[in-house]
């Protein structure tokens, strides 16, 4: 499990704040990234502060779940992202599942951004937005400081002995994602066609999203 979160970690890449409305709380400076608004709460990445990850990150995590439990009147999740940590996003779509909570997407929602989403009871998509899907990817960079870190722990004596871990792990996690997607309603085809090579982020139509069952009333 330790394995995976940091493999997430160097695979991943993804605040509200209205002056008008309030800031929803104090957790570091991830607390710009969440807006309380009655029944909805808002969390924007875009609107990162200070010296705050400007994607989805791990505190986030803690941030989403002590709003929820602070404000128990809240019904939906309003998401803003380019994307951010694999780990960090499925952490928070659990959490919105089990707080029975519906989603909305506002401007861009990416990666795993659409993760959080798709934990939703209802699922919207407002005129002019998108929902961009990708499959994941590791650096070059990222991969060799991993391996350094972690080869005497698991025992990797060579770069093949790593690369066959990863090809077993990416296999595990490329299946869970398409599991949770089919899980939430999702269209196995289309579940399937996410994880499809692209060189550039793929943006569905929303005639797409909704036969796919992406948007659900």
């Amino acid at each position: 499990m330790i394995r995976t979160m940091l493999m997430s970690l160097a695979i991943a890449c993804i605040c509200t704040t209205v002056s008008a409305q309030k800031y929803a709380g104090e957790v570091g400076t991830t607390a710009s990234k969440f807006t309380v608004d009655g029944a909805l709460l808002i969390y924007n990445s875009d609107n990162v502060t200070g010296d705050a990850y400007p994607e989805i990150d791990g505190p986030d995590v803690d941030q989403l779940r002590t709003l929820l439990r602070r404000n128990p009147d809240i019904t939906t999740l309003q998401l803003t992202s380019t994307g951010g940590l694999v780990w960090a996003g499925n952490e928070m779509a659990h959490i919105v599942l089990d707080f029975g909570l519906d989603t909305v997407a506002e401007g861009e929602c990416n990666s795993s951004c659409v993760t959080i989403f798709l934990a939703g009871e209802k699922r919207s998509l407002t005129r002019g937005s998108r929902l961009g899907f990708h499959q994941n990817s590791w650096s070059e960079a990222g991969m060799r400081s991993y391996f350094k870190e972690w080869r005497e722990d698991e025992n990797w004596d060579t770069a093949f002995d790593f690369a066959s871990w990863v090809y077993q792990d990416t296999q595990h996690e490329t299946a869970a994602q398409i599991e949770f997607m089919i899980d939430r309603g999702v269209d196995p085809l289309f579940a399937v066609e996410t994880k499809m090579y692209r060189p550039i982020m793929w943006f569905p139509s929303r005639r797409e999203l909704e036969a796919a069952g992406i948007l659900r009333d």
